[in-house]
C-alpha cells in the first residue's frame, strides 16, 4: 500500500463533484502527485479556477461542465475528456445530492434526483470509461458512499430521515460488489469508500454541523488518504471493497497527508 509521487505520475484521473470539498481535495491530491485531471461538476467557474490552479503545477487540468444525472451530459463530458487525454485510468465516483426528510414527507422529485445523481450518475459515468479500461486491461474505479447504507437498529431515531439516502447509497455498494466481480479479469479495481462526517459546503448546507457533530468530525485527509490508496491498489487483490474511512486507513497503517 506504501506510494509515492510517482505512482499517479501520467495517469488520467476523472473526478465528478470536483468544485468543493472532496472532489477538490481529491483533484489536489492526484496533480501534486503527477496525474492529469479531468474535473468534472456544474459549476464550470469553480472547476475553471482549479484548474487554472493546478496547471500551474505542470500536469493537464481540465475543466468540463457535467450534470451527472443527465446520461448525455456524462457522455459528453467523456467525449471531451477522451478528446484531451487520451483515456481514464481512474473515476472516482464523488458528486452526489442528498436532501433529508421522513419518507411520508419526502418530495418525490427530490427522491427521483438522489437516484438520478447518486446511483444513476455513477452507473452512466462507469458505462462511458469501462471499455477503454477493459480494452486496456488496467483501471481504478472508487465510488464515494455513505455511513447512512447501514441497516439502522430498532433504536433508530427516524427523525434523521436517511432513510432514502440510505437505500441509494446501499444499492451503489451492492453495485460495486457485483461489478468488480464481472472485470476481475480486466485488471481493473472497483472499489467503495465511505467518509466519516467532513466539514464540505455540502454538509454545511444540509445543517449537520452542530456543536455535537462538530465532535465527531473527521479531517478531510482522512477520505483523500483512502480515496488514493484505493486508486493504485493490485485489482488482483483489493477489489469489491467496502471501506469506512477511519478503519481503512487504521488496517493498513496509513498516515494521512498534509492538505495540500
Amino acid at each position: 500500500m506504501a506510494r509515492g509521487l510517482a505512482d499517479f505520475r501520467d495517469r488520467v484521473a476523472v473526478i465528478t463533484g470536483a468544485s468543493s470539498g472532496i472532489g477538490e481535495q481529491l483533484a489536489r491530491d492526484l496533480a501534486a502527485r503527477g496525474a492529469h485531471v479531468a474535473l468534472l461538476a456544474r459549476r464550470l467557474d469553480r472547476l475553471e479556477a482549479l484548474a487554472n490552479e493546478l496547471g500551474r503545477t505542470g500536469i493537464t487540468a481540465i475543466p468540463i461542465a457535467c450534470d451527472v444525472s443527465e446520461r448525455a451530459s456524462v457522455d459528453a463530458a467523456m467525449a471531451k475528456v477522451v478528446a484531451a487525454l487520451g483515456h481514464v485510468d481512474l473515476l472516482v465516483n464523488n458528486a452526489g445530492f442528498v436532501t433529508h426528510a421522513l419518507f411520508k414527507d419526502h418530495d418525490v422529485a427530490d427522491i427521483e434526483r438522489m437516484v438520478q445523481t447518486n446511483l444513476l450518475g455513477t452507473i452512466y459515468t462507469i458505462k462511458a470509461v469501462l471499455p477503454s479500461m477493459r480494452a486496456r486491461k488496467q483501471g481504478w474505479i472508487v465510488n464515494i458512499s455513505s455511513g447512512a447504507s447501514r441497516h439502522p437498529k430498532p433504536t433508530y431515531k427516524p427523525s434523521a430521515g436517511n432513510t432514502v439516502y440510505g437505500m441509494v447509497k446501499a444499492a451503489l455498494e451492492r453495485f460495486t460488489t457485483g461489478l468488480s466481480c464481472e472485470v476481475y479479469d480486466d485488471g481493473i479495481a472497483v472499489n467503495v469508500i465511505s467518509p466519516g462526517l467532513v466539514e464540505t459546503p455540502g454538509v454545511a448546507a444540509n445543517g449537520f454541523l452542530s456543536e455535537k457533530a462538530r465532535a465527531r468530525l473527521q479531517p478531510i485527509t482522512y477520505i483523500a488518504e483512502a480515496v488514493l490508496a484505493l486508486s493504485c491498489c493490485d485489482p488482483a487483490t483489493m477489489s469489491g471493497r467496502i471501506d469506512h474511512a477511519a478503519p481503512f486507513l487504521e488496517e493498513f497503517n496509513l498516515t494521512p497527508a498534509e492538505l495540500i
